[in-house]
């Protein structure tokens, strides 16, 4: 996928300005997420649960090597065709050479956000290959030609009466069809995909070293389809996604579900172990692509190695006041809100998306919310003192904190510019003319400036207190 997260300042504006309902719906959808972790995190010892699953996490980390090797070797046993991708080329290169030895003409894909880093999608329909999502919310946007606006629910963004006109356009459904009737052609078109396509695509929520084992998580049942049904089944994951010990699924495996939409589990688990053996029903063939991507230059940043934590549970989405403005789209990359302000530096580099740390009030709210404890408000801290290093920040806020810094360090200049700024404009009335101050003075009231400074008035008390 093609980031644009340089433009983020400037699309979030854009989105707040053309479509003000995204930000209703964002709200109500994400609240609702938010509210069920709570209840949900407060029928467990969470902070229990949140450091064990954080040292196991570090473990496989600080030993991922040794894991890779162990996951690679039982895949293997398992019968399972195993590849390593340095980037979406070598993804691209696999995906052909499958495509071209099974004639593959239709593929049903199950949410994953790492294809959509390694645009699998355009890949397979410049091959011919008719692409079909099949979770519902990837399914709409597909329809809409956008990318995921959230790591869970990808369509939150929508509105019901956008739905409708989607399907009303592209399926000649009624203009006010209730979400029922949606769900139902939505489920014929998606069940004859299923029953035809050659090729399954995946991602994994963990990939288990011990055993070799795909666990995948959903709440439809559409991935459990696409991994069974087609002949060929393709799974991309992400070389950070290893856990040691299958037992060790017992306790991430609630955990994100509680993290992600407040359930004790999700409504469907799936544990692949390979291909099907005789007399099984299954894929005949099974590959696993095992994707570094940055991952490995991120793990070895001793700064900003700990976001390779993340479960892709969406829960500081879900917490963040910033991210509810405005969606996923104006981050311009996969990943957005806290984890992708953290992760997308990581993965792009900082040049390409050095303002995404600032899209944040550092309230803490995502490091709360995290399932595995990723410190993310100093994550962000991390990557906007990097971006000052850098000299990405706009040269006129490198001037101003310039400025700043050197009046704030002189007790005479302090004291002569703000008995000179009593007399000035106020923000709220400048704002006319530096309009750079407008979004600093809307929902502020106007200030009223003490007439003397704070330091006469001490040395006044102190001298009175002498006196008394």
């Amino acid at each position: 996928m093609r980031a644009k997260a340089k433009r983020y300042p400037k699309e979030a504006a854009r989105l707040l300005r053309e479509r003000p309902s995204v930000r209703e719906a964002v709200t109500g959808a994400t609240l609702h997420f938010e509210r069920n972790r709570l209840r949900a995190y407060g029928e467990i010892d969470t902070e229990a649960w949140r450091e064990r699953a954080r040292r196991v996490k570090d473990h496989v980390l600080t030993h991922l090597d040794h894991y890779l090797e162990l996951a690679e070797g039982r895949l293997r046993e398992n019968g399972v065709q195993v590849h390593w991708a340095e980037g979406p080329e070598e993804a691209h290169r696999l995906l052909r050479e499958v495509v071209a030895r099974h004639g593959v003409r239709r593929a049903v894909k199950a949410k994953s956000m790492l294809t959509e880093e390694l645009g699998v999608n355009p890949l397979l329909e410049s091959l011919g290959v008719e692409v079909y999502e099949t979770d519902l919310g990837e399914y709409l946007i597909q329809l809409l030609g956008e990318p995921p606006s959230h790591i869970v629910g990808p369509a939150i963004h929508l509105t019901l009466k956008e739905i409708q006109e989607l399907f009303h356009g592209r399926f000649g459904t009624p203009p006010d069809a209730p979400p029922e009737a949606l769900a139902q052609v939505a489920r014929r078109v998606l069940r004859e995909a299923f029953l035809t396509a050659e090729l399954g695509i995946s991602g994994a929520n963990f990939l288990v070293a011990e055993t070799g084992t795909l666990a995948l998580m959903e709440n439809e049942g559409n991935i459990r389809l696409s991994t069974s049904l087609p002949k060929v089944h393709v799974a991309f994951v992400g070389i950070e996604k290893l856990l040691p010990r299958l037992q060790d699924l017992a306790l991430f495996l609630p955990l994100t579900a509680r993290a992600a939409t407040g359930q004790r589990l999700s409504t469907f688990v799936s544990l692949l172990q390979g291909p099907a053996r005789e007399g099984e029903e299954g894929p005949e063939e099974v590959h696993v692509v095992l994707v570094d991507h940055g991952r490995t230059a991120l793990l070895a940043d001793p700064e900003a190695w700990e976001v390779l934590r993340c479960l892709r549970c969406g829960a500081c989405l879900n917490a963040c006041p910033v991210y509810r403005q405005t969606g996923g789209h104006p981050y311009g990359y996969v990943y957005s809100g806290p984890i992708g302000a953290v992760l997308d530096p990581g993965l792009l580099g900082l040049e390409e998306a050095y303002p995404l740390p600032y899209a944040s009030t550092l309230c803490g709210a995502c490091q709360e919310a995290c399932p595995v404890k990723i410190p993310i408000p100093r994550l962000l801290l991390t990557w906007r003192h990097r971006a000052v290093e850098e000299g990405l920040a706009p040269a006129w806020e490198r001037g101003a904190i310039g400025a700043f810094a050197r009046v704030m360090g002189s007790p005479a200049l302090y004291r002569l510019l703000s008995k000179a700024l009593r007399g000035l404009p106020l923000p709220q009335e400048l704002q006319v003319y530096l309009p750079v101050l407008k979004a600093w003075a809307e929902g502020r009231g106007p200030l009223r400036p003490s007439p003397r400074p704070f330091h006469e008035l001490w040395k006044e008390i102190k001298e009175e207190a002498r006196g008394g």
